[in-house]
């Protein structure tokens, strides 16, 4: 599998801030996280409804940047800005390094944040 592809794919979506059908067209079944070394997520149905939560909790979408990506082998690293307003009237900018590895699939297996600030 052209991992390369895979990130492009991925990130587009991601980008469109279809941020819950990225991880269920691209994350394996087994796959865990980790947000700055807190709250992992073990498997894929949790992080999809870990997803479905925070982006419930999105009032308005200011903006999604995606700024680039690497791809060395089966590790990816693409630079995320997000910017939400959220329903709680809280407002969530994050400057964000998203890490990923991939399976001989291309699906992704392991995923962590990193604040790119």
């Amino acid at each position: 599998m052209d991992i390369k592809t895979q990130v492009t794919k991925m990130d587009s979506i991601v980008a469109q801030g279809a941020i819950v059908d990225a991880v269920k067209e691209f994350f394996a079944d087994d796959a865990i996280t980790s947000d700055y070394g807190n709250n992992s997520t073990t498997g894929k149905s949790e992080m999809i409804s870990k997803m479905e939560n925070f982006a419930g909790a999105i009032n308005k979408v200011n903006a999604i940047t995606h700024h680039h990506s690497i791809v060395d082998e089966h590790v990816s690293a693409s630079e995320f800005t997000f910017d939400f307003d959220m329903k709680d009237g809280s407002k969530i900018y994050w400057h964000e390094i998203i890490r990923r590895i991939w399976n001989e699939e291309g699906k992704v297996i392991q995923e962590e944040y990193f604040n790119a600030e």
